[in-house]
């Protein structure tokens, strides 16, 4: 594939991005629980929010690229001090807040990403 594209793994718990084939980036993601998974499929980040709240949640989500239904790849605090034990709402959490700064200063919109198993 040439480009640039963001690819999350679900079964590898790992987010990339690749460019002509190339890693420049590997961070560690949670993904969402059973009851409200993460969308799987090709997608485009539509939205870039640096300051991010949930509306829903009342929890913050800096570094916020939005690619499906209000699905977002972002920095949580939980992910950072809990690990593994939990899950989001159908978000990708990302622990590693200056890698995910990387990753927003390196991600236009309309960037295309894809989730897979």
């Amino acid at each position: 594939m040439t480009g640039t594209v963001i690819c999350a793994s679900k079964s590898q718990r790992k987010l990339w991005m690749v460019q002509n084939g190339r890693i420049l980036i590997t961070l560690d993601a949670r993904f969402g629980r059973p009851s409200m998974p993460t969308t799987e499929g090709v997608h485009t980040v539509y939205w870039k929010d640096k300051h991010h709240v949930s509306g829903i949640y009342g929890s913050p989500m800096p570094y916020s690229m939005f690619f499906h239904n209000g699905e977002a790849i972002h920095y949580s605090s939980d992910f950072s001090r809990r690990g593994w034990n939990g899950a989001s709402h159908g978000c990708i959490n990302i622990r590693n807040m200056n890698g995910l700064k990387w990753l927003w200063d390196h991600t236009p919109t309309g960037r295309k990403m894809i989730v897979f198993k």
